[in-house]
This record gives C-alpha cells, sequence and structure tokens, in this order.
C-alpha cells in the first residue's frame, strides 16, 4: 500500500485559521513498503524512544505477537513503562506492518485544530471532537483520513479495492480516504472519519524489537476505536475490555511509580 502523504501545512503554534496545500493519498496497488512516508522517518533506531522492562501481567503473551506475519489492523497499547512522551498511553492503529516496516497513527491526540480550519470540504464527515489528530510524531506536515464505513466490518479477508469509491480498506469496516476525492463520493457511505496529521513509523524489524522489549500491548481494534468521542479515555477503555489480566492495567495511574 503506497502512501504518499497529502502535505497539509499545520504551523505551530497555529493561527486562528491555517493556510494549507493538499495532494492526494495515493490508494493504488501497493508497490514498496511506503517510500514517501519512511523516507521522512528519522534513521536512528526506534526514533528515539526509550523504553524500559514492563512491569505489567502476561507480558509473553504479547511478546508472541511478534510472530505474527501482519498486524495490518490491529492496535498498539502503550505499557506504562513507556518513557518516550509522544506515545505516553498511546492507542497507535496499525495500518500497515510486514517486513519492510510499519506505520499507523495514534488515536488518541486530538488537537486544538478544526479539520473545518484545514480541510473544510470535509469537515462535515468528521466525527466529535471534530478536531485533527495528531496522528504520530514524524511528518506532522501531512495528513491522512481514517474512515470507518458501516456493513464492512464482518469482511476483514475482503480485498483492499473493495468498498466505495475514495476508499481503501485496511481492516474490517476501517480504511483510508483519498483526501483528494470529492467528500460526495463518501457521503453516504461513512459512518465516521479522522483527519490525522503525521504519523507513526518504523523501519524493518524496529517494532518488533520494541515489542520484544514490552513497550507495547497488542490487542484487536474495533471500528469505535477510530471515532470514540472521547479520545482521553480510550486507552483506559481499550484495556478495560480485554478478557484477561490486562484489564487490569486500565486501573493504573498515569505515574507508574506510583503503582
Amino acid at each position: 500500500m503506497a502512501l504518499e502523504t497529502p502535505s497539509v501545512r499545520l504551523l505551530h503554534p497555529l493561527p486562528p485559521r491555517a493556510c494549507v496545500t493538499t495532494r492526494s493519498v495515493s490508494l493504488g496497488k501497493r508497490q514498496s513498503r511506503a517510500p514517501h512516508l519512511l523516507s521522512c522517518a528519522p534513521t536512528c533506531s526506534h526514533m528515539g524512544l526509550v523504553f524500559h522492562s514492563p512491569s505489567g501481567p502476561d507480558m509473553g503473551d504479547h511478546v508472541a505477537m511478534t510472530e505474527v506475519s501482519s498486524l495490518t489492523g490491529r492496535l498498539l497499547v502503550a505499557t506504562p513503562a513507556l518513557a518516550d512522551p509522544n506515545f505516553d498511553r498511546a492507542v497507535v492503529l496499525l495500518l500497515d506492518h510486514d517486513e519492510e516496516g510499519s506505520l499507523g497513527v495514534v488515536l488518541n491526540r486530538p488537537t486544538p485544530v478544526g479539520v473545518g480550519d484545514i480541510l473544510e470540504s470535509w469537515a462535515e464527515l468528521a466525527g466529535e471532537p471534530g478536531v485533527v489528530f495528531q496522528g504520530g510524531p514524524v511528518s506532522l506536515d501531512s495528513a491522512l483520513g481514517v474512515a470507518v464505513v458501516p456493513g464492512e466490518s464482518g469482511r476483514s479477508s475482503a480485498r483492499s479495492e473493495d468498498g466505495p469509491l475514495g476508499w481503501r480498506r485496511v481492516h474490517g469496516a476501517i480504511g483510508l480516504v483519498d483526501l483528494e476525492a470529492p467528500p460526495e463520493l463518501l457521503a453516504a457511505a461513512v459512518g465516521s472519519l479522522r483527519i490525522f496529521a503525521g504519523y507513526a513509523g518504523w523501519g524493518p524489524g524496529q517494532l518488533e524489537d520494541e515489542l520484544a522489549e514490552g513497550a507495547w500491548y497488542v490487542v484487536e481494534s474495533e471500528p469505535g476505536d477510530v471515532s470514540s468521542p472521547a479520545p482521553e479515555r480510550l486507552w483506559r477503555a481499550v484495556l478495560r475490555r480485554q478478557r484477561s489480566e490486562l484489564a487490569m492495567v486500565a486501573t493504573y495511574p498515569d505515574d507508574p511509580s506510583l503503582n
């Protein structure tokens, strides 16, 4: 899945109305591992992340997930021991994962910038809160649209080409949106839309190393995770619904030293 990021100029601090330009997210046949996105990623190992050994429950079960051939469509949930502020209590939806690397977007980092301030034509389709989310620390001048199409949730094995025009399936009902397409093409089909500035990217083997170091829990995603109206509670909500000792992690204090 070659993702050519739409260039959306987000200034920090942002003026009341951001001046932006956009270009398309290519939804064409995948030829290589997200070359345009990964070319912007830092070359240092783990993108500068700092990890500590986790003290949470049943980590062995989650390290074993590194043996899965692809984690596309799953959630990475930051462990309480993850020290990097970019990913503190982060919930990352993996949009692509294979031997050439991984990329995803953080689902619970809303910004004060309204979607209408930078992509006015898509504002009506954006779910509450109708703001741009910071998808990760890489390429904050680029945007990705992720949308849920109701009725597609049971089709995780369907072809990525299936679905409405301007939408490409990632997993089940979750897919990427071509932000250059006319919004009216998707208006009748889309149940919810999120716009992300930036993304999280890993080179070959980096995510697997981080999983082995205990930086992330890997769990199944649900369509509602993309459009949670209370993103600040998503980390705890995702953990709480797990039918394992992971549900206990949802009660951890924000400061692990207080546990």
